[in-house]
């Protein structure tokens, strides 16, 4: 990864642009080289399996249709060509999409048996009967591969690059369990042994049970990692920057009995970060990742990133504490650091401000510098913030959209562990000040992040 330059850029998911799709990508990349952002970062592509979160996808390769214009002019005589590229995940995606909604939605496990279980003679038949419906679910795909192309191309010529986001584990009903059950630790009937979470810890008694099956790790690296060389690729022809998620989940990862209600019961089980890792590096050279490596990491983490040259991250927000070696705190910040005022999962900064309690409040403008004699409106804190991450060392400096706006509570993008209210904010165009974008490029400027038009 090189981070040589210093530079910023934004955090907006797609659904957050004023028609909810990518409709309105060629007027938001304009605004992002007119304020010299460099880097466009989103989150998760995939389709929702339910509810709105991008994080529990039907495929780990599949996009939402949903997030692109309703028209895309496309050579359907490429169609061909490309499928047979992506054959390794199209067919089954498609297939998958069209029995579950025969199936009225159901989960993989609760087919008919020979679906269930794949029986060739069934899946033919189910070919040639659905053949229609199986062509348009991959035109879709197709128009959407095709769309992005250009969007890319576009964002290249700003000098703008795109930052795309890789949940480290997959859903379980997903077409990717579903066709290689062989990669995930399930029984013989599909479901997992042990599923995906972490333990409890200072925000959760009982922990987080997130309920993604485990990979069945000793099967993967048997053929050289072929399904994760597979699934990082096909991010990097859409991203030029990944960041994966939960990526202390390389280092060890906590596996709870499928059977335990909450993740108490659960247990770290190493997992071969390093050799995925190198095979990774090894088939494509340097790799442009970065580590999401919140909460509470253990130095075999940080030693695994650092093995590989990946920077992690750092939010501000998670920097107000009595800790002097708080790694938030911007005089702990280093260059390898992508560094945030929050992410998707924290509250803005003026909902997060407004939701301190006065001894906090103190706490947080002395650490950024506002004096007791000084009103501090809530848009002075938030300012300060953005200044703070800014001027920090850290290569790379991202900031979501909702606190260059100022936005309070109201825009937040999620809140973990609650299923009502997520994933739904959108700006306006009017929202955006006339002077916003000069006003950014100018505090970049100040702050020594190259703009659009120096990045290489």
């Amino acid at each position: 990864m090189n981070l040589d330059k210093r530079c910023a850029g934004l955090l907006l998911h797609p659904t957050s642009l004023p028609s909810g799709t990518l409709a309105d990508a060629g007027r938001w990349l304009d605004f992002l080289q007119a304020a010299g952002m460099s880097k466009w970062q989103m989150l998760p592509l995939g389709l929702p399996l339910s509810g709105l979160s991008p994080y529990q996808c039907a495929s780990a390769f599949a996009v939402n249709p949903a997030l692109f214009p309703a028209e895309i002019r496309v050579d359907m005589r490429r169609f061909s060509p490309w499928r047979r590229t992506q054959a390794h995940w199209l067919d089954d995606y498609a297939r998958f999409i069209v029995i579950k909604s025969e199936q009225g939605g159901a989960s993989w496990t609760d087919w008919p048996q020979a679906l269930r279980d794949r029986d060739p003679a069934t899946l033919a038949a189910f070919d040639l009967a659905h053949g229609d419906q199986l062509r348009e679910i991959m035109h879709a795909q197709f128009r959407a591969a095709v769309f992005w192309r250009r969007m890319r191309a576009e964002a290249a010529q700003r000098g703008i690059q795109l930052f795309g986001d890789m949940p480290i584990f997959v859903a379980h009903d997903s077409a990717d369990v579903w066709a290689r059950r062989d990669l995930f630790l399930l029984d013989a009937e599909g479901h997992p042994t042990v599923v995906a979470g972490v333990p409890p810890d200072y925000f959760s008694e009982t922990g987080q049970r997130w309920g993604n099956p485990h990979y069945n790790w000793a099967a993967m690296q048997a053929d050289g990692f072929a399904w994760w060389q597979a699934r990082l690729g096909a991010h990097f022809e859409w991203f030029d920057w990944v960041r994966i998620d939960h990526f202390r989940g390389l280092a060890a990862a906590w596996a709870i009995p499928a059977s335990e209600p909450t993740a108490i019961h659960g247990q770290w089980v190493p997992t071969p970060g390093a050799a995925l890792l190198q095979a990774v590096s090894d088939e494509m050279g340097e790799l442009s990742l970065v580590a999401e490596d919140l909460g509470m990491i253990t130095p075999d983490v940080t030693a695994l990133r650092h093995q590989f040259g990946l920077p992690g991250m750092a939010v501000l927000q998670f920097a107000f504490d009595a800790h002097a070696d708080n790694p938030h705190k911007p005089e702990n910040v280093q260059p390898d650091t992508v560094y945030y005022t929050g992410t998707h999962d924290n509250d803005t900064v003026l909902g997060w401000w407004r939701s301190l309690p006065d001894h906090a409040r103190q706490h947080v403008r002395w650490q950024l510098g506002i004096g007791e004699s000084e009103a501090a409106p809530d848009e002075r804190v938030v300012d300060a913030m953005i200044e703070t991450v800014l001027h920090s060392r850290a290569a790379l400096a991202m900031l979501p959209l909702q606190d260059v706006l100022h936005l309070g509570s109201e825009a937040r993008m999620n809140t973990p562990g609650t299923d009502n209210g997520n994933w739904t904010w959108r700006f306006d165009w009017d929202e955006l000040p006339r002077d916003l974008a000069s006003h950014l490029l100018e505090q970049l400027q100040k702050s020594h992040r190259c703009g659009t038009l120096s990045l290489s």
